[in-house]
């Protein structure tokens, strides 16, 4: 029975594909491109803004730093809004918190943004800890997100300044590692579990290819949130 539990945010919990290919779509007419066809921007919803303006664009670094500015732009105002939660994700989270499991959102998205998005949708109180990225551009790897939410998260059930000391090695191996589960929806938040000897569970109903859930080595796939929180509570 998993007692930490890291979820991603996009494509997990909430289903984004509006506001965020909308505000690439804003960024990319900022250069001249004109890309009307918004689904073929969804591969923008997972990895780092960053990653995906060099992968798919062939942005240099220069053009990179405006494209990212030219998408908050539009998203800090409007495209964090247009966002939906799953279907009954609220309520996984309530039992989840009833019983005592200790809750981390691990998002690649700067945590001023994933905090008021937990907010909008009346989630944040489930959770004892948020970890994103920064505005200036550090820790956008999943590995650094879930890596500090770990941190967070498990230093909370410790006490003191022997809490603040202990390394992430020795605050992992104090905890099994079928009481720690990293879930996410594409093949970064597995990487991401994997680098921490973690469990994952990928769900089939946020924005992953054909496979990529499979090929990342997920421990469990899932297809609905329904699913999910029957996994969850064991």
């Amino acid at each position: 029975m998993y007692q930490y539990i890291l979820f991603d945010l996009d494509g997990t919990l909430t289903d984004p594909k509006i506001g965020i290919t909308s505000c690439v779509q804003y960024a990319l007419r900022k250069f001249g491109i004109e890309e009307p066809d918004l689904d073929k921007l969804e591969p923008f919803i997972g990895p780092p803004l960053t990653d995906s303006f060099r992968e798919f664009y062939g942005f240099d670094d220069a053009k990179i730093q405006q494209a990212v500015a030219y998408y908050r732009e539009r998203f800090s105002s409007v495209g964090l809004f247009e966002n939906e939660i799953y279907p009954g994700t609220a309520q996984m989270l309530a039992r989840l918190q009833k019983e005592g499991r200790r809750l981390a959102v691990a998002s690649s998205k700067p945590a001023v943004f994933v905090k008021r998005i937990l907010e909008h949708f009346e989630i944040l109180s489930y959770f004892d800890v948020v970890v994103g990225s920064e505005l200036d551009g550090t820790r956008v790897k999943k590995e650094e997100v879930v890596e500090e939410a770990l941190r967070q998260l498990l230093r909370n059930g410790g006490s003191g300044q022997e809490a603040l000391v202990k390394s992430m090695a020795d605050m992992m191996q104090e905890h099994p590692r079928r009481d720690i589960v990293m879930v996410g929806d594409r093949k970064f938040d597995i990487e991401g579990a994997k680098a921490y000897r973690m469990d994952s569970i990928g769900v089939a109903y946020g924005y992953a290819a054909a496979g990529e859930l499979e090929e990342a080595g997920a421990d469990v796939i899932v297809e609905t949130v329904e699913e999910l929180e029957q996994v969850l509570m064991g």
